[in-house]
């Protein structure tokens, strides 16, 4: 698969994650999935979305009652027939890049010999033994996935030798280059605001260095770290004397990885490092479950069966007795899965099939840290707590009723499932997580009885980019609503359920929809959302109506989850301040030094151009309380507004060749007089008051540049904003470059000469400096005059602002941010970005892939059912953190509720600004 050839528009969000390369590899992998219950079905649905080759799914088994407990493509129509049939047709809808089949007969060595990975869920020991050995002598992949009630499991084979191209998936670090010494070995310093990320043994490669011009062909050399602004590289006393410039950066080492054939070897015990932790707190019953697992193998293979749910004799004696060499300290923790061994719930499957299928994608392109090998989880902080006098679970309350929720009935009981169908709920947002998260409820039956119900609001319509990972969406759903195809599709996974969506967004304008009243009927509130400020806000609801909210995110491959109970954990709290820092003002203007500066002042000069102007000019025209507005601004800020919106009336196009003239124009002024202006205040051997440079460091010399109509990204960038231009006042455009170079030609570009009377701020404090103390009353006056003056267009007049989008390939919006941000680097020297990744930084795309978003999913459903259980000990509670990328996770008990002591009442305001006060400290 070409790089031309990815579908872009459809994996827009994974490539993020991934990358061309990897996805390349991985569109010519097949994948064979045996067992197509619960989680063999959720690892399929994660592996299609993805886009490998092809995936074979294989059962012989008919659809049962217990299976709609988690099986979400299986109806009760389907009981009786074969579960790999009637999920065959639901998987194929997924990805049409994807060939989907499916495989009713038995394995065999014929059938294995065709595929790259193979996965087995819901399959016995000697079935994962003779496969696992077949798969490893013939360098298959090979991966079992398992779960029990609320336990599962996870293991992979990936063959003698297995190579990992990409280890964390992370962007190279880089850093700017202020001095390289000559020595043995050199010393390389960065520049003081910058200093760098790089440690020990890493590789790193040069460019842009002047002086030194051996570094940026010498390849890739290893480093010694020295301190933080400082490293050792390679032997340079035979090199040139460094001048000035240059750029480190990291180069990604590949790993070679060997794997243990044997998977339910007890050396496992004895060689901790072949087991991943998922709850540091739990590391014993994590090596007790490696062992209950075989004995539950043992015992169906002894009895034909699993063992009854809550069975209280038999069957915890012969679990006990299995296990008894090792497990005396954690019995209880056998005991309890022998009670729900035969289980089958929803979220356990989510969390599961999500880590499982990230296996298999690491498996199919060598990207990221497989698991090495086993890697257990339970959740049976879920059970009921057993206070003295309450009444335990019996055989008879978690028998089989032949019901969609038998799987869980066998778990929880049937009470339990009686107070889910009546629990009602409120999920904000309709997105990856939202999709998930509702494909579970109805699952799970929340909201699904008499008095039940679940209302989803989102306010976003179905665009194609949102199909690789919000699956409940159909080609055919393409500009619907989120929220109303959300809810058809669940419903038709459980028709019982009772779903309203709404379409309003969670603020404070909607607060006459989400009344106090409102609030007050529900049973708890799910946040799906993607920005901290409307977590924020609606964790503000949550505090002051007194709800449980279960809340969660994901970023590529890492996700985190938060619960919230009232009176017993923390709230979610306010916006932390982001990690990333805000560039300064003056660095984007005149003094960037990297890409994401070029960049951001490329979507910074499109929101000027072709929104803002607009904007500004329709509210003159229209807008009775206009002048007012620009009276309670600075001069400085109320200038700058009235000679845009006098440029854009005085100078307005009358055609389309009026539209090319100003983007030529446009070109030379930024690309040319600008950087000459620049240059004029400060030469290029310009010396600072200390005797320094003044073009050292993060300040980078630029150089201006000439026009040239054969230069491809030269004549993009006047093809896209002569046709923007042509937007904002309604002219049609073209993108005939034959037509646009003949209108170029015509075109006269007056002189240049740099003038000593500009002020150019150094810092950003200057610059507020002059807002502060600017004083120019005259201009201000005059531009008023000007305007005055004006014969008005026709009352009927008015601009287009444009909304940027970056997902449009076809509106020139990410044309002209490429061109302009590219141009600008060229300007200083910056090594240019491609499409791909200027649309990740400047379109602000948050990267994500759909085993991450099941994975979280999962994990908050999980705690949903503590929510509904009641319990009130905090240490049963979990907030998780993981990066499926390198199997790290992080389970952690919830920081405790700020508790309060006051006469007086607390109103929702006060209450918020003590847990925010809090939660910053």
């Amino acid at each position: 698969m070409a790089q031309s050839d990815i579908d872009e528009d459809l994996y827009s969000r994974q490539l993020y994650v991934l990358g061309h390369d990897a996805m390349r590899i991985m569109g010519a992998a097949n994948v064979l999935i045996a067992g197509m219950r619960g989680l063999g079905v959720e690892v399929a649905k994660n592996v299609v979305l993805a886009g490998v080759g092809s995936v074979t799914i294989q059962d012989q088994g008919t659809a049962e009652w217990r299976d709609l407990s988690s099986q979400f493509y299986l109806r009760e129509s389907d009981l009786g027939h074969n579960r790999a049939s009637c999920s065959q047709k639901h998987l194929a809808l997924l990805n049409s890049h994807v060939q989907v089949s499916s495989h009713t007969e038995a394995l065999h060595q014929d059938l294995l010999s065709y595929f790259q990975v193979v996965v087995l869920t819901d399959s016995s020991l000697e079935e994962q033994r003779w496969v696992g050995a077949f798969c490893h002598a013939n360098n298959i992949r090979f991966i079992v996935a398992d779960t029990k009630g609320l336990c599962g499991q996870l293991f992979c084979d990936f063959g003698e030798t297995f190579e990992v191209k990409d280890i964390t998936g992370e962007s190279p670090s880089s850093s700017m280059i202020a001095h390289i010494s000559k020595g043995n070995p050199g010393i390389v310093t960065c520049t003081d605001d910058q200093g760098h990320d790089f440690t020990d043994d890493m590789r790193v490669t040069f460019s842009g260095v002047q002086g030194m011009t051996e570094l940026n062909s010498y390849g890739p050399i290893e480093i010694r770290v020295i301190g933080n602004h400082s490293f050792s590289i390679c032997d340079t006393t035979e090199f040139s004397e460094y001048e000035k410039g240059g750029v480190a950066t990291e180069v990604k080492q590949s790993k070679m990885l060997s794997f243990v054939r044997t998977i339910f070897c007890l050396s496992m015990l004895k060689n901790p490092e072949l087991l991943v932790l998922t709850d540091c707190g739990k590391v014993p019953r994590h090596r007790t479950l490696h062992l209950g697992f075989q004995a539950l193998h043992n015992f169906t293979q002894k009895h034909g069966r699993m063992p009854k749910p809550r069975s209280q004799v038999r069957t915890r004696r012969v679990l006990l007795s299995v296990t008894f060499s090792f497990i005396n300290s954690q019995s209880d923790v056998v005991r309890k899965l022998s009670l729900i061994a035969n289980g089958d719930l929803a979220p356990v499957n989510a969390f599961i099939g999500g880590l499982a299928a990230q296996e298999v994608i690491k498996a199919c392109s060598g990207k990221f840290m497989p698991l090495k090998q086993w890697l257990y989880f339970d959740a049976l902080e879920c059970l009921p707590e057993q206070k003295e006098g309450d009444k335990h679970l019996t055989e008879e309350a978690c028998a089989p009723r032949n019901s969609r929720y038998d799987g869980q009935i066998a778990v929880f009981g049937s009470d339990f499932q009686e107070k889910l169908k009546k629990l009602r709920y409120f999920l904000v947002g309709a997105g990856a997580i939202g999709c998930e998260l509702l494909k579970n409820f109805a699952l799970i039956g929340l909201g699904a009885g008499e008095g039940g119900h679940i209302t989803v609001t989102d306010m976003d319509s179905i665009e194609r980019s949102n199909l690789n990972r919000q699956f409940l969406f159909r080609t055919e759903d393409i500009g619907k609503q989120k929220s109303i195809a959300a809810a058809e599709a669940v419903q038709k996974m459980n028709p019982n359920m009772n779903i309203t969506p709404h379409q309003n967004r969670v603020c404070p304008e909607s607060e006459g929809i989400y009344t106090q009243s409102f609030y007050s009927s529900l049973d708890g509130v799910a946040a799906a959302l993607d920005n901290v400020e409307a977590r924020v806000y609606l964790d503000g609801c949550c505090v002051q109506y007194q709800r449980p909210m279960l809340e969660g995110g994901t970023l590529g491959s890492k996700g985190h989850t938060l619960v919230v109970v009232p009176h017993l954990t923390e709230s979610y709290g306010p916006a932390m301040p982001s990690g990333q820092k805000a560039i300064p003002l003056c660095t984007l203007k005149h003094f960037p030094h990297c890409i994401e500066h070029t960049l951001q002042w490329a979507r910074d000069q499109f929101e000027g151009l072709f929104k803002h102007s607009a904007e500004n000019v329709n509210q003159y025209l229209s807008d009775a309380e206009f002048w007012a507005r620009m009276a309670a601004l600075g001069e400085v800020e109320a200038v700058e507004v009235l000679e845009g919106i006098h440029e854009s009336l005085g100078k307005r196009p009358g055609s389309w060749p009026d539209c090319v003239a100003w983007a030529r124009m446009q070109w030379e002024s930024l690309y040319s007089n600008h950087i000459r202006q620049l240059l004029h205040c400060f030469p290029v051997d310009h010396v600072t008051s200390s005797g320094l440079p003044f073009w050292m460091g993060a300040r980078r010399c630029p150089h201006p540049l000439t026009f040239d109509p054969a230069n491809t990204t030269h004549m993009d960038f006047v093809v896209a904003a002569a046709n923007l231009y042509a937007q904002i006042y309604g002219i049609e455009g073209s993108r005939e470059r034959g037509g646009i170079l003949k209108i170029l030609d015509g075109i006269h570009v007056p002189a240049f000469t740099p003038t000593s009377c500009v002020k150019i701020h150094m810092t950003d404090k200057d610059n507020r400096l002059t807002s502060l103390f600017y004083s120019d009353n005259a201009k201000l006056n005059e531009l008023k005059r000007k305007l005055s003056c004006f014969q008005m267009p026709s009352q009927n007049f008015r601009m287009i602002p444009l909304e940027f989008e970056k997902d449009n390939d076809h509106n020139f919006h990410m044309d002209y941010i490429v061109a302009a941000s590219n141009l600008r680097a060229e300007n200083y020297e910056i090594p240019p970005a491609d499409r791909h990744k200027s649309k990740l930084i400047a379109g602000r795309i948050i990267p994500a892939i759909a085993t991450t978003t099941a994975a979280i999913a999962g994990l908050m459903c999980l705690e949903l059912y503590k929510l509904v259980q009641g319990h009130q000990r905090i240490s049963l509670f979990r907030n998780t953190y993981i990066n499926l990328a390198v199997q790290y996770f992080v389970f952690s008990q919830p920081c405790t509720a700020p508790r309060f002591t006051s006469k007086k009442k607390v109103t929702k305001d006060t209450l918020h600004k003590c847990i925010c006060a809090i939660y910053i400290l």
